[in-house]
C-alpha cells in the first residue's frame, strides 16, 4: 500500500473517531439540556404555586391524572417537558409544554433504549408559608426528547462528518503533493542503467527529499564515470586481444609456416633420393607430405580466423562475404549459407566493423560446430533513423534451446558481450520455431 493510501486510511479512522465523539457529545449535551429544562420547569412551577397555590386549580372536577392538558399561562412549561402537580387532597393534574411534533425522530432512532436512560423525573416540593402543600414532578416527554436528541445529533454529526471529509480530502491532496517527489526519485533510480534516459533529479522544497535527490544525482554521476571507465577498459581489452591475434598470426605464418615448408621439402627430397628398392621409405616420405599438407590446411584456417581483413579498405560487407565464402569452401556439401546485407554501411567506425566481423565469426562457428542446421541465414542491416544502429542477425534451423547453447558456447558468448559492451551495443539470444536466433546491435552515432 502506498504512503498516501496509508495516510488516507489513518485520516479516515481519525475522522470516524471524531464523528463518534461529536455524536456522543451531542447526545450527552442534549440529555443535560433536557434534565436542566425539566429541573427549571419544576422550580418555576413550585415557585409560582408557593406564592399563589390556588392558581390553575380546577377543583374536584379536574381532569384525570392520565390525561394531559394544556397548562395555564401562569404555569409556563418549556417545550417538550411534562409535569404532574399534586396539591393537598386534589387529584394530580398533568400538564405538558407545547411541542409541535413536526420534527419527530425516525422510528429506528426511537427504538434505541439509551435515549431514555437519563429520563428520570425531577421532583420539587411546593412550600407555602413554611408548610409543604404538594409537589411537582417534571420529566422530558419521550417523543419530544427523542426528537430533540435527533436534531442535535443530526446537526453535530453532519458538521463533524463534513469537516472530517473536508479535512481528509485536503490532507490527502496535501500528502499527495508532498510525496510526489518520491515518484520522480524512483523513476530516476530505475533509469540509472539507461544512459539515454538518465537525467539529473531537480531540487525539491522538502529537505528530506532534496537530500535524497542530491544523493541519487551523485550516485548517477559515479555510475556514469564507472560506466565510461568500464567501456574504455573493454575497448582496450578488445584492442589488446586483436593485437595479440595479429601477432600470433604473424608468428604462426613466419615460424610455423616456414617449418612446415621446410619439412615438406625435406620429405619430397627423401622421396626423390630414395633408391628404388626402398619403397617403404618412399611411402613414409609421402605420408609425411600428406600430414604436412593437412597441417598447412589447419594453419591456413587458423590464420583465417586470427587475421582481420582490411576493413578500412574492403569494408564490412566485403569481409563478411569473404567469411561466408571461406565457410562454404570448407563445408562443401554441408548446410546452405545465406548472407543478406541491407542499408548504407558507409561511415561505420572501424572498431564497430571489427567487432561485428568477429561476432559473425563466432556465431557462424557456434551454429556450424555445435548444431546440425540445414540452412544458416546471416543478415546485416543498418537503420536510417535515430542512432542508425547496425544489426547483425544469425538464424539457423538446427534446433536446440537457448540455455544449452549458452552453456556449450562457453567463453564465446562472453567474448561477444565484451566486444559489444566496448562499443555500447547489445546482444540477445532467443529461440525460434526451428532453431536459435542471435542478434547483435551496435549504435553508430552518438
Amino acid at each position: 500500500m502506498s504512503l498516501p493510501a496509508h495516510l488516507g486510511l489513518r485520516l479516515v479512522v481519525v475522522a470516524a473517531l471524531c464523528l463518534a465523539g461529536a455524536v456522543a457529545w451531542a447526545a450527552w449535551e442534549a440529555h443535560a439540556n433536557l434534565r436542566w429544562e425539566a429541573a427549571t420547569s419544576a422550580d418555576r412551577i413550585a415557585a409560582q404555586l408557593a406564592r399563589q397555590p390556588g392558581l390553575g386549580s380546577a377543583g374536584p372536577a379536574a381532569m384525570a391524572a392520565n390525561a394531559p392538558q394544556a397548562a395555564p399561562a401562569i404555569l409556563t412549561l418549556l417545550p417538550g417537558i411534562c409535569a404532574d402537580i399534586h396539591l393537598g387532597v386534589e387529584l394530580p393534574r398533568r400538564f405538558c409544554g407545547d411541542w409541535d411534533g413536526l420534527d419527530a425522530a425516525p422510528s429506528w432512532f426511537r427504538k434505541v433504549p439509551v435515549w431514555e436512560a437519563d429520563a428520570a423525573p425531577t421532583i420539587r416540593a411546593i412550600v407555602y408559608r413554611d408548610r409543604t402543600i404538594g409537589s411537582v414532578t417534571t420529566w422530558p416527554d419521550p417523543m419530544a426528547s427523542t426528537a430533540r436528541l435527533w436534531r442535535r445529533m443530526r446537526l453535530a454529526g453532519g458538521l463533524a462528518l463534513g469537516l472530517a471529509a473536508a479535512t481528509a480530502l485536503l490532507s490527502w491532496l496535501t500528502v499527495m503533493r508532498l510525496v510526489a517527489p518520491a515518484g520522480r526519485i524512483v523513476q530516476g533510480l530505475e533509469n540509472l542503467d539507461t544512459v539515454g534516459a538518465r537525467s539529473p533529479l531537480p531540487r525539491f522544497a522538502a529537505a528530506e527529499f532534496d537530500r535524497i535527490a542530491l544523493a541519487c544525482n551523485a550516485l548517477a554521476d559515479r555510475l556514469a564515470r564507472y560506466e565510461a571507465e568500464r567501456a574504455d577498459l573493454m575497448q582496450r581489452l578488445v584492442t589488446v586481444q586483436e593485437e595479440e591475434r595479429q601477432a600470433l598470426a604473424r608468428d604462426l605464418h613466419d615460424a610455423f609456416g616456414q617449418c612446415l615448408a621446410a619439412a615438406g621439402a625435406r620429405a619430397a627430397a627423401i622421396e626423390l633420393a630414395a633408391p628404388p628398392e626402398y619403397e617403404e621409405l618412399r611411402e613414409d616420405a609421402r605420408g609425411i607430405e600428406a600430414i604436412i599438407a593437412t597441417m598447412r590446411e589447419s594453419l591456413r584456417g587458423a590464420l583465417t580466423r586470427l587475421e582481420l581483413p582490411d576493413l578500412a579498405e574492403a569494408g564490412l560487407e566485403s569481409a563478411l562475404r569473404g567469411l561466408v565464402a571461406n565457410w562454404r569452401g570448407q563445408l562443401r556439401s554441408g548446410p546452405a549459407l545465406h548472407l543478406d546485407v541491407t542499408g548504407d554501411l558507409t561511415g561505420v567506425p572501424t572498431n564497430v566493423s571489427a567487432s561485428l566481423y568477429r561476432i559473425a565469426q563466432e556465431l557462424l562457428t557456434n551454429a556450424l560446430r555445435h548444431g546440425r542446421p540445414s540452412r544458416v541465414f546471416l543478415r546485416l542491416d543498418r537503420s536510417e533513423a535515430g542512432a542508425r544502429p547496425v544489426t547483425l542477425t544469425l538464424d539457423d534451423d538446427g534446433g536446440g534451446d537457448v540455455p544449452q547453447t549458452a552453456s556449450h558456447t562457453g567463453r564465446g558468448l562472453i567474448g561477444i558481450r565484451a566486444r559489444l559492451a566496448a562499443v555500447g551495443g547489445s546482444f540477445s539470444l532467443t529461440s525460434t520455431d526451428s532453431g536459435i536466433r542471435a542478434c547483435a546491435s551496435v549504435p553508430t552515432t552518438g
